[in-house]
C-alpha cells in the first residue's frame, strides 16, 4: 500500500452489509453490485464469509468469470479455532478454496471474548492469530487482519490488545485494521488510539467502525486523520444493528474536504448518488431521503431566507456543490416559503420575467397559504404547485374536461379477491370519451380508465406510471369522515414528479392528484415541443 495521500476503500456491503436486518442480495445482485463498485473505483470488495454459506462460495466462483477493472476481491473468515492445527481448520481451508487474491480474517482483541466467548487462553488466542496469518501468506494471499473489538479490548487491557496486533504482524499480515465492533467509541478515542498504534507498528493501519453511537463516519474520519490508510465500510451504511460506517459519506468527505483521495478515478465522485441508489435497488430498499450527500433532501431548501441566500451564493447554505456528487438542489414550497421560493419555481418554468415584488407573486403566495390551510402540502408535490402557479397566472390549459366517473368495488365470494372497476366520461376538445378500467383497487381502476380515455388524444400517456401512492389522515378525530390527503408520485421513465389532492372522499382526493399528474406530463411535453 502506498502512502501518497491515498486512502484505500474496502467495501464490505456484500458481507457485513448483508448482515443488516431487511437486507438480502440475490446471487445475481451480488455480481451486479461488485461490477458497480469496481467501476466506481473502490479498492477492495469483500464478497462474503467463506465458511458461512453456499451462496457466498458461489459468488467467489462466479466473480472469477468477471473481468474487473481495478478492485480486488476479498474472502472473509476468522482465525483458526482454538486447539486446532491451522492446516486442518475448516474455516481457514474455506478461505483457500474461495481462491481470492485477498483474505481478511478477524481475531479477538478483547480478553472478555478470549476467555468468555472462545473459552481459550490469552496465549492460545495469540497463536491462533499468528498461525492463520502465516498460513495464508504462505499460500500467496494478501492478508487483511481485522482486530475485532480492538477499541473495547484496548480500554480493558491495552497491553494485550497490542499483543494481538503484534501476533498478526509477526504472522505477516499486510494491514492491521482496528475495529470498533460494538460501535460505542467516540471520535477522540479513535484518534488517540489509532495514533498510538500507528507509532507502535510498521504495518499500515486501517479502520472498521459501526454506527451504534451515530459516530461511524466521524470515527473513520478521525482514524484517517490519525494515519489510517484503509477505511472499511458499506454503501449506505448497511450492517449489523445500527449499521456500519457509511462509505458514501466517507468517500465524499475524503475527496472534497481533505488533502487525500480515495477513488481510482476521482472523476467518479460525480456518480456517488447513482451508486447509492443502485445498491439500494439491488437490496430492494427505498432510498433514504435524508441521507447525507446523496439524499433527495440533502440539498433541499425550504425557508425563504435560505433560498434567497443559496441563489446569491451557493456555499452560503451548501457545504459542497451538489453536482460534485451527482445530486441536485431542490427548492421546497411550504408555509415557510417566501418570494424567493416562488421565484425559483417561476424560473424553472421559464417565467423569469416576473418581478418578485409583483402582484402575481403575492397572489401565488396567498393562494398557496390558503390551500395549505385546507390540508394541501406542496413539499413533495412540486408538479401540483406548478399547476397552481399556472392557474393563478391564468396560463393553465385544461387538456380535458371531466363529465363524471363512477367507481365500484366488488367481492364476489369470500375466497375471491376484491376487484374494482371505474367508468369514466370526459371530453377532449369537442370529442367525448367513455372508458372502463379495472384494477386491484378503486384508485388503480380509476387510473387505468383515465389513461385509456386519453391514449387516443395524448399517446405519451402510455409511458406514465405511478411510482408511489401515499395517504395521510388530516383530522383522525373525525374517524371515517376525516379529511384525506393523497400524494402520488408519477414517472415517465425520465422524469419523476409529485402531486397532491385533498378531500373528505379518498377517491376524489386521489382523482385530483391523478389529474395534476397527467396534466403535468402533458405540460412537460408541450415544453419540449416549444409550445
Amino acid at each position: 500500500m502506498s502512502a501518497d495521500n491515498k486512502v484505500f476503500i474496502y467495501d464490505t456491503t456484500l458481507r457485513d452489509g448483508a448482515q443488516a436486518e431487511g437486507v438480502t442480495f440475490s446471487p445475481v445482485a451480488k455480481i451486479h453490485v461488485a461490477r458497480m463498485l469496481d467501476s466506481f473505483g473502490v479498492d477492495y470488495i469483500e464478497g462474503g464469509f467463506a465458511a458461512s454459506n453456499p451462496k457466498d462460495m458461489a459468488f467467489f466462483k462466479d466473480i472469477r468469470k468477471v473481468e474487473l477493472k481495478h478492485a480486488k476481491i476479498a474472502a472473509f473468515g476468522s482465525t483458526r479455532r482454538a486447539n486446532v492445527k491451522v492446516e486442518e481448520d475448516k474455516g481457514t481451508l474455506a478461505l483457500i478454496e474461495a481462491d481470492t487474491e485477498v483474505c481478511t480474517i478477524f481475531g479477538k482483541s478483547w480478553l472478555l471474548h478470549v476467555t468468555e466467548v472462545l473459552k481459550t487462553t490469552p496465549a492460545e488466542n495469540l497463536a491462533m492469530i499468528e498461525d492463520t496469518c502465516r498460513f495464508l501468506k504462505k499460500h500467496g494471499k494478501e492478508v487483511v487482519y481485522d482486530a475485532e473489538h480492538f477499541f473495547d479490548g484496548y480500554r480493558d487491557s491495552p497491553e494485550y490488545a497490542l499483543q494481538t496486533l503484534a501476533a498478526a504482524e509477526k504472522g505477516g499480515a499486510d494491514i492491521l485494521v482496528l475495529c470498533d465492533t460494538n460501535g460505542g467509541r467516540l471520535p477522540h478515542e479513535v484518534f488517540e488510539i489509532t495514533t498510538l498504534v500507528r507509532e507502535r507498528f510498521n504495518v499500515p493501519v486501517g479502520i472498521h467502525t459501526h454506527n451504534d453511537s451515530e459516530t461511524g463516519v466521524a470515527n473513520a474520519m478521525e482514524a484517517v486523520r490519525a494515519g489510517a490508510v484503509q477505511v472499511q465500510g458499506t454503501i449506505n451504511g448497511f450492517g449489523e444493528r445500527c449499521g456500519n460506517c457509511n462509505l458514501v459519506s466517507v468517500v465524499a468527505n475524503i475527496n472534497l474536504k481533505t488533502d487525500k483521495h480515495c477513488l481510482a478515478d476521482p472523476a467518479q465522485l460525480k456518480n456517488l448518488k447513482q451508486v447509492s441508489q443502485f445498491v439500494n435497488e439491488q437490496a430492494n430498499l427505498r432510498d433514504n431521503q435524508r441521507a447525507a450527500f446523496v439524499g433527495d433532501s440533502a440539498f433541499a431548501h425550504k425557508a425563504g431566507m435560505h433560498v434567497d441566500g443559496v441563489r446569491k451564493v451557493s456555499q452560503s447554505f451548501e457545504h459542497v456543490p451538489p453536482e460534485s456528487i451527482g445530486n441536485a438542489r431542490r427548492i421546497l414550497i411550504s408555509e415557510l416559503s417566501g418570494a424567493s421560493n416562488v421565484m425559483e419555481k417561476l424560473i424553472e418554468m421559464g417565467l423569469e420575467n416576473i418581478d418578485r415584488k409583483s402582484p402575481e407573486v403575492r397572489e401565488i403566495l396567498q393562494t398557496m397559504e390558503k390551500m395549505e390551510k385546507g390540508g394541501y402540502v406542496y413539499e413533495a408535490a412540486d408538479a401540483s404547485f406548478k399547476m397552481l402557479i399556472k392557474k393563478v397566472l391564468k396560463a393553465h390549459k385544461s387538456f380535458f374536461e371531466l363529465e363524471g366517473f363512477r367507481v365500484i368495488a366488488e367481492k364476489r365470494s369470500k375466497d375471491e379477491p376484491c376487484v374494482s372497476e371505474a367508468t369514466l366520461k370526459l371530453k377532449v376538445g369537442g370529442e367525448r370519451a367513455f372508458t372502463v378500467g379495472e384494477g386491484d383497487g378503486p384508485v388503480d381502476a380509476l387510473n387505468m380508465a383515465l389513461r385509456r380515455a386519453l391514449q387516443k388524444f395524448y399517446p405519451s400517456i402510455d409511458h406514465v406510471h405511478l411510482a408511489d401512492y401515499r395517504v395521510s389522515i388530516l383530522d383522525p378525530e373525525e374517524a371515517t369522515a376525516a379529511k384525506t390527503r393523497v400524494h402520488i408520485e408519477s414517472s415517465d421513465g425520465e422524469t419523476t414528479w409529485g402531486t397532491v389532492g385533498v378531500s373528505e372522499n379518498i377517491i376524489e382526493a386521489s382523482w385530483e392528484a391523478l389529474v395534476d399528474g397527467v396534466e403535468y406530463k402533458l405540460f412537460l411535453d408541450e415544453e419540449k415541443r416549444g409550445a
